[in-house]
């Protein structure tokens, strides 16, 4: 049997401003915007090329806008996908390297394969990391 992650509720305040945020300086594609009425909505966006999607709501949860810690999403080229960012007006901050020895920045000798990262919050303090990996064991 087959199991898949398809969707990660994302705790928000401002529904309209995390749409931009996911939209525009991520570069999520929207799925559906839908308004249930009485202050309620819902929008889910997935990233490129990806099999699961975020959505994203003020009531969907329990959990308190900003709570949200430790999703990951992979690339092929973090500095790529950083680059991707601050050309959107997001500064997400450096390249850093995961390792035995803790967290550094990322030098261009560094080979970033699983340890290559990228560490950001979302408008409401939702951590997120983006990590390199370019082979799978």
């Amino acid at each position: 049997m087959k199991w898949t992650l398809e969707v990660v509720v994302v705790p928000v305040s401002d529904v309209a401003r995390s749409k931009a945020f996911y939209e525009d300086v991520l570069g999520f594609g929207v799925d559906h915007d839908t308004d249930l009425g009485e202050g309620r909505r819902m929008v889910q966006l997935t990233p490129p090329g990806s099999g699961c999607s975020v959505v994203i709501s003020s009531f969907l949860s329990d959990m308190v806008p900003g709570s949200l810690k430790g999703v990951q999403l992979v690339v092929n080229d973090v500095h790529a996908a950083r680059d991707a960012l601050v050309t959107r007006g997001f500064d997400p901050g450096p390249v850093v390297v995961v390792g035995a020895t803790g967290v550094r920045p990322a030098t261009t000798e560094d080979d970033l394969n699983n340890q290559g990262f990228l560490f950001f919050d979302d408008p409401d303090g939702n951590s997120w990391a983006v990590q390199q990996i370019t082979a799978r064991p």
